[in-house]
């Protein structure tokens, strides 16, 4: 038997001793493979600082799964590289996976117009629509007469002669239903005059 085979069936005997709870036996095996365990995670993560929390981890997961290890399945340092290597992987897949979500957060926070553009527009447009409506509303208690001078005056720009023209009616009557109509007007939307 070479000096190898002696070796990992030493640890798999300390290994078996590990999952009683002797401290002491953990020891052993951690000096025995925490070399290899820490070399192959720097190998993977190219970052020493999370090398050794990897290292850490693997020891920690060590101590509460000995009792699963089977050496019909490989040696005790396959075993524990093997954790290794794939909490090292996982380490580096969740890195790249949150830098991911992190560039498409991005590029989202920049097509979205910011919080405050939206919020604002939005009370800009519901304020439009509820001053619509209260001119519809008191557009609504004017006369005929006043409301088709109004509206032609102001919303279609026409002179005073114009809407005497525009509705057959003399100029005086219409600059009284345009006066009438305008302080109606002002009263019910409740504008103060000066």
């Amino acid at each position: 038997m070479d000096d190898t085979t002696r070796a990992e069936e030493g640890l798999s005997v300390l290994l078996g001793r590990v999952a009683e709870g002797d401290e002491a036996a953990f020891v052993t095996v951690y000096e025995a493979v925490s070399g290899a365990v820490l070399g192959t995670a720097c190998a993977v993560l190219r970052d020493r600082a999370q090398a050794e929390e990897v290292t850490q981890e693997v020891f920690v997961e060590v101590w509460r799964t000995a009792g699963r290890y089977r050496a019909d399945r490989g040696g005790v340092r396959t075993w524990v590289l093997t954790m290794a290597h794939r909490r090292a992987v996982d380490r580096v897949r969740s890195a790249q996976a949150a830098a991911d979500r992190e560039r498409r957060s991005a590029r989202l926070d920049a097509a979205l117009p910011e919080f405050d553009e939206v919020s604002e527009e939005a009370l800009a447009r519901d304020e439009r629509d509820r001053v619509r409506e209260r001119v519809r509303r008191c557009l609504g208690s004017l006369t005929e007469i006043q409301r088709r001078s109004v509206a032609l005056a102001y919303y279609r720009g026409l002179t005073c002669r114009e809407v005497s023209e525009a509705l057959s009616v003399p100029l005086g009557t219409v600059k009284t239903r345009l006066r009438d109509g305008m302080l109606r007007l002002r009263d019910c939307l409740g504008v103060s005059g000066r």
